[in-house]
């Protein structure tokens, strides 16, 4: 029986890494999972402890990370990936994306191992040109509230390709869209997870803005096989994944307040600054370099991402408070 590859995950306990701990332990590859629980919940990996080609490690990326033995995948995921988070710890936002993707294309370097780097739809900014292909170099605030993330990821790409083209080091870049599906945090300031929470509890659906702005949702497996699609492929530019699909907010209220039969109105406040006014991607490359394209329609993933959200706790339903991370911030 031929050796497992190895790879290692960072950002592992998040939303998206946990979902890639899932796809690799079942595609018999040896995961080591690296997560500082920052924004990350060990709950969403305990149900793989204790598996045979798993571990975890709790670790800060932005310090030297050692992976004993051979290595042959690295999928750099640690990022705070919402505007709460990232407004509170800025710094560190900051840090992941410079020092941490530091760190990893390191490693990458040292073990021969190939890297595969979580970039993101916001490195298009408040874009100009709709949709968004991989050429358009994006319309962003550097030092806007947004900038922290934003400019963070840019950074990590221009350093990736630097690796890649310096070094001859074996490097993907992935944009991510906007993504949902079971384990996104609830009171994360996203609008998905926010509209399912007001719901569940009996609120009016907030709208930040007059509801006009727009997002293209793609389900978290759909992602997934994108993920490792480009993972596995020759091609070494950035590349759109996620869904098309697009609907203003406006219009995704009326779908929440439908798929949840609750009887919430709808309130308008203030769009918060430098907040992205449309948002679909182009995916043309993925579906004729990849053969990928998303299969899960948006009522279908929802239906399952409710159904998550309605088996949390009366407590968690409830939790309105915000992690808080003064354990991880100098002053």
């Amino acid at each position: 029986m031929s050796e497992r590859k190895k790879v290692l995950i960072t950002g592992a306990a998040g939303f998206l890494g946990s979902h890639l701990c899932d796809m690799f332990v079942k595609k018999d590859f040896h995961v080591i999972a690296m997560d500082n629980l920052i924004t990350g919940r060990i709950e969403n990996i305990e149900h793989l402890m204790g598996l045979d080609n798993f571990e975890f490690c709790n670790q800060d990326v932005t310090k030297f990370i050692d992976v004993p033995g051979e290595l042959d995948y690295i999928l750099h995921f640690a990022s705070p990936a919402s505007p709460i988070d990232y407004l509170k710890i800025p710094i560190q936002t900051l840090k992941v994306g410079s020092l941490g993707i530091h760190n990893c294309l390191g490693l990458a370097k040292a073990k021969k191992a190939r890297i595969l780097i979580a970039s993101t739809s916001e490195v298009y900014g408040d874009p100009e040109v709709h949709p968004q292909t991989e050429e358009y170099w994006g319309h962003v605030n550097p030092v806007g509230p947004r900038g922290v993330y934003d400019e963070a990821k840019r950074f990590q790409e221009a350093i990736t390709m630097a690796y890649h083209t310096f070094h001859g080091l074996e490097t993907r870049i992935i944009r991510i869209f906007n993504t949902y599906g079971p384990r996104m945090r609830l009171n994360d300031g996203r609008v998905l997870p926010a509209f399912i929470g007001q719901a569940l509890r009996g609120e009016d659906l907030t709208i930040f803005g007059d509801g006009s702005q727009t997002r293209s949702f793609c389900y978290v497996d759909d992602l997934m096989t994108g993920i490792y699609s480009l993972l596995m492929s020759d091609y070494t530019q950035p590349m759109n994944i996620g869904n098309p699909s697009e609907i203003s907010i406006a219009d995704f209220a009326t779908e929440i307040i439908e798929l949840t039969q609750s009887d919430q109105k709808v309130i308008f406040k203030d769009l918060p600054v430098n907040d992205p006014k449309q948002r679909r991607p182009d995916i043309t490359k993925a579906e004729n370099i990849l053969n990928w394209s998303p299969k899960v329609d948006r009522s279908e993933g929802l239906k399952i991402t409710y159904e998550y959200f309605k088996s949390l706790t009366k407590d968690e339903l409830n939790e309105t408070a915000h992690y808080n991370f003064d354990d991880y911030i100098t002053r």
